[in-house]
């Protein structure tokens, strides 16, 4: 059965607006819609109440996709810990099947949204010139995923050091206007893969 609809859950505002401009790019004609929370822990205490809610009514047609940044998290646990919210509600999730149909997607940020900033870094110098475009060849941010020291302050002392940010990282801001260039095929944050290839399976079947 082809998908007609994704509701999408994240944790923040600027995921959202990322997304917007995203999401259009990668699931063409398909509807979603996204709900931003205030935060990770609010998502994480709501999303077993908003799972059993959507276990009444959601058409087999229509997917959910909960995506949450790893922060400082173990990323098996944390996984798992969704997951588990999914399961005992009734879903059968992408991760535990391998050719049926699932309803419920759980993708996280590794680390979060700014890694994947860095995954697309022709994006981000289209809107910051002066930033170096030697970034992506640096050992150290060569894999967007394992960035050290947190990845929202890595990004904002690059931009910083290029002459951006003084006053520093609006995220809001920086999601719609890096999102605005942003090109779903080359990213190069594994985790930002992960979420975009079941998205265009959901688009392509």
């Amino acid at each position: 059965m082809s998908v007609e609809h994704v509701e999408v859950l994240v944790e923040e505002l600027s995921m959202e607006a990322a997304l917007r401009i995203l999401l259009p790019r990668i699931l063409g004609d398909i509807s979603f819609e996204i709900y931003p929370h205030q935060c990770k822990d609010e998502l994480l205490q709501r999303l077993p109440s908003r799972l059993r809610g959507y276990a009444s009514w959601l058409p087999e047609s229509w997917r959910v996709v909960v995506i949450i940044d790893r922060d400082d998290d173990d990323c098996d646990a944390l996984k798992q810990r969704m997951e588990t919210f999914a399961k005992d509600t009734g879903f059968i999730t992408k991760s535990s099947t391998l050719h049926g149909v699932y309803s419920v997607v759980n993708r996280l940020a590794i680390e979060e949204l700014e890694a994947w900033y860095f995954g697309d870094w022709e994006a981000v110098r289209m809107v910051y010139p002066r930033a170096t475009a030697a970034i992506p060849r640096l050992a150290k941010y060569r894999n967007p995923d394992t960035i050290v020291g947190g990845t929202w302050e890595a990004f904002q002392r690059v931009l910083q050091q290029a002459g951006y940010l003084r006053s520093g990282l609006r995220k809001i801001e920086a999601a719609r206007a890096i999102g605005e260039h942003m090109e779903p095929k080359r990213n190069s944050s594994p985790s930002f893969q992960r979420l975009r290839d079941v998205l265009v399976e959901m688009a392509t079947a």
